[in-house]
């Protein structure tokens, strides 16, 4: 590479997309030295490594999408020793003052590696923690077709000829999925034959997601078990809370420096929210939305089923706090609570993976 420092340190920056990766390459002084585009692929990848590795010894990659298109390239800067650092989104000012292009955002990219203002490090994705994402992925989608085509039959059941709606009218779902999976499948040449035709066909496709959904509980639950067992032996947390704060969590816990990093990771951490003589504190509307409606579930469940925390309720209450403000505090001592005892059980299983 023409006129390259092989002596100096070098920091870069990529602005990942599905087809192509932008990267940039900086000094340690905030010099640009160089922009270029490389494929996705497994060549390119290497490629790109090579050409920041070319300006001098690189010392911290910051990477857009380290979750989506960036997991890739993630992996390998990872691999060979190369410190990665998660960047959220171009600096807004900065592309107010230079436009906005691939490259340049993969210079914002580098820039804010080299600042410290992105420092936060990648999920390694690479354990067990990620087959429970990649799983609550596609269940989220199959609840989401599931509601849709039950959905679906109701609405073809109100429109349904007269005679067909009048049997069926006023079942639930499971009731009229049964009936609906009865009807045979025949030439649908009249409105009765094609609500019937349908009727069939949205029942038999609610019935195979159901039984899909059967299968991922099953799946999710055995893993969120035996990725954090003390974790579900909690009051309020099951093995869709837990899936939830997991997949937060990722599979390198150490990423998270402290039980207030969880807390504001979770959106769970209080947020000042004073003016003159109020002094008070607001919820927290960022973070991992989530795993922060994990935490509201597991307070829901608590404040109505656990005697410790209707106490806490009714003394906070006593206190003239709003129930909004006691689920804020409730939340964060969750957030404390699920820290301490799902950390040890996570870095074991990190360390003998």
């Amino acid at each position: 590479m023409a006129g390259a420092n092989v002596n100096q340190d070098v920091v870069g920056g990529v602005d990942t997309h599905k087809d192509v990766h932008a990267a940039a390459a900086l000094s340690v002084t905030g010099q640009l030295l160089g922009t270029a585009l490389f494929p996705t692929t497994r060549a390119g990848l290497s490629q790109l490594l090579t050409w920041l590795t070319g300006y001098g010894a690189l010392i911290r990659v910051g990477v857009e999408g380290t979750g989506s298109y960036g997991s890739g390239l993630t992996r390998q800067l990872r691999s060979a020793g190369i410190s990665v650092v998660e960047v959220n989104r171009p600096n807004r000012q900065f592309r107010r003052q230079r436009g906005k292009s691939d490259t340049v955002d993969a210079e914002a990219a580098a820039r804010a590696a080299l600042s410290g203002t992105a420092a936060g490090t990648p999920k390694s994705q690479d354990g067990m923690v990620e087959a429970i994402r990649l799983l609550r992925l596609a269940r989220r989608s199959a609840v989401k077709a599931r509601t849709q085509t039950g959905n679906q039959l109701h609405a073809v059941v109100q429109s349904a000829p007269t005679a067909l709606r009048d049997s069926l009218r006023g079942q639930s779902l499971a009731k009229l999925v049964t009936l609906a999976r009865r009807f045979r499948r025949r030439a649908a040449m009249t409105p009765l034959a094609a609500a019937r035709f349908t009727l069939k066909s949205l029942a038999d496709r609610w019935a195979t997601l159901e039984a899909e959904l059967r299968d991922l509980d099953h799946q999710l639950e055995l893993l969120v078990s035996a990725a954090a067992p003390s974790l579900v032996a909690l009051t309020g947390v099951g093995t869709e809370t837990g899936g939830a704060l997991l997949v937060a969590i990722g599979d390198n816990p150490d990423r998270l420096h402290s039980e207030a990093a969880f807390a504001a990771l979770c959106g769970a951490s209080p947020v000042e929210a004073s003016s003159g003589r109020q002094k008070r504190h607001r919820l927290n509307r960022g973070g991992n939305r989530d795993a922060n409606r994990a935490l509201w579930v597991v307070v829901m469940c608590r404040m109505a089923t656990d005697a410790t925390t209707r106490a806490y309720v009714e003394r906070r209450t006593q206190q003239g706090l709003s129930k909004r403000e006691i689920v804020r505090c409730l939340k964060r001592y969750v957030a404390r609570q699920i820290y301490r005892t799902m950390l040890p059980t996570l870095q074991h299983a990190t360390a003998t993976a």
